[in-house]
């Protein structure tokens, strides 16, 4: 007897905006170091003073995505031009308590958020006199359980009169081709409303994830917890809100990612010069927290790439996971789609453990692979397409 069929699991969309330029937003309370960490993390001057609302209109800034695989491309090729992938990065000014209801500047902040795809939600957990704080005293679990509510209510607004246009043109209009997005509305007003959960938490099919996508309500983003910590805390890699911290992201965020940093420690490395830099890592055994926060921050985003790489150039390919080969293709040039006839593909650990494309084919670890691929995370690729005609080879060298 033939054995039974195994079904793939459902393959899900992605819950947010389809495309490869995303971006991050940095949220919390007002002076919890958000533009610190801004300017320490993109090397830019953006304002840092000590009162709220420092950063007004968001200020926007990209970071190359470090890669050891590229650094290695890079020093293999010696390209005349090097291409890392990018991480878009957005300062977003602080939000307080009643921001939802137009606190503050709450509803300009809060469009603001609505506009990135992942959310980078710092809390501040130094005391520091010179600093203020807007609640009185430093207590990260309060700060964000504010924020947590204050976007969850941003959410609620926006559906509570979304629903309310619906009802007239559903319930009364009998309109019966919005009827199926009423209903998943309804579905999604059951958690964010009636549970007061954030929406990112709900098991959604297909059918609701692609009504989500047409909302892009804020509580569907993902979040990564930055922790501001003292330099002396971070070194010492102790503080008294860590663990608390942690218990309440593990209630309430299950499975999200909490980077502890310090925006005085990281402030300090960018003064120094590449020799006292090192010196003084090595004299205090603490490192940058830099490079693992851009990591998170890309992956958050479901963003990837591959390489195109020779001595002309070495460039990494920014795309969403899950894409196939022809639309990979279709990154470098539209005729590149087009015309795909396939994808010669290298892995990275291949050409590294053999030392050359040639060592790679010798060894039957070069693919050819059809526009059914799916291109898989620092892929080296080759294509082939045709272009009208005849056939051309498209490749960055």
């Amino acid at each position: 007897m033939a054995p039974k069929k195994v079904e793939a699991p459902e393959k899900k969309p992605l819950i947010g905006r389809v495309g490869t330029n995303l971006k991050v937003g940095i949220v919390g309370i007002p002076n919890v170091g958000k533009s610190t960490f801004f300017n320490v993390l993109t090397k830019s001057q953006a304002a840092a003073e000590n009162f709220p609302f420092c950063t007004i209109d968001p200020n926007e800034s990209r970071v190359p995505v470090p890669d050891e695989r590229y650094d290695y491309l890079c020093n293999y090729f010696k390209p005349l031009s090097k291409v890392p992938a990018f991480l878009n990065v957005v300062d977003i000014a602080g939000l307080v308590k009643g921001a939802s209801e137009g606190q503050g500047l709450g509803n300009a902040f809060l469009s603001h958020i609505k506009a990135c795809d992942a959310l980078f939600h710092l809390c501040r957990a130094f005391e520091d006199e010179d600093v203020t704080h807007v609640e009185g005293e430093v207590n990260p679990i309060r700060d964000m359980e504010i924020i947590n509510e204050e976007l969850r209510l941003k959410d609620e607004e926006y559906l509570t009169a979304h629903l309310e246009k619906l009802e007239r043109t559903v319930l009364r209009g009998g309109d019966k081709k919005l009827k199926p997005e009423y209903d998943i509305l309804c579905k999604i007003k059951t958690l964010l409303v009636d549970e007061k959960q954030h929406i990112r938490f709900g098991d959604w099919n297909a059918n609701d994830i692609e009504v989500l996508n047409k909302h892009l309500f804020i509580t569907s983003k993902p979040v990564i917890y930055l922790v501001n910590l003292s330099e002396k805390d971070y070194i010492k890699k102790k503080n008294k809100w860590l663990i608390k911290i942690k218990e309440w992201v593990d209630k309430n965020d299950p499975g999200a990612v909490i980077v502890p940093f310090s925006g005085a420690f990281e402030t300090k490395l960018l003064e120094l010069n590449d020799e006292e830099r090192k010196h003084y890592m090595e004299e205090v055994k603490a490192t940058s927290a830099l490079d693992k926060i851009i990591v998170h921050g890309y992956k958050a985003l479901q963003l990837q790439y591959f390489f195109t790489s020779g001595p002309d150039e070495v460039k990494a390919w920014t795309i969403q996971k899950g894409t196939k080969a022809p639309q990979a293709a279709g990154r470098i040039h539209t005729d590149m789609e087009k015309g795909f006839i396939m994808a010669e593909v290298m892995k990275f650990e291949d050409f590294k453990e053999e030392g050359s494309e040639t060592a790679v084919k010798a060894a039957g670890k070069y693919r050819q692979q059809g526009r059914n691929y799916t291109v898989e995370d620092g892929d080296i690729i080759f294509f082939k397409f045709n272009a009208g005609a005849g056939l051309k080879d498209a490749k960055k060298k």
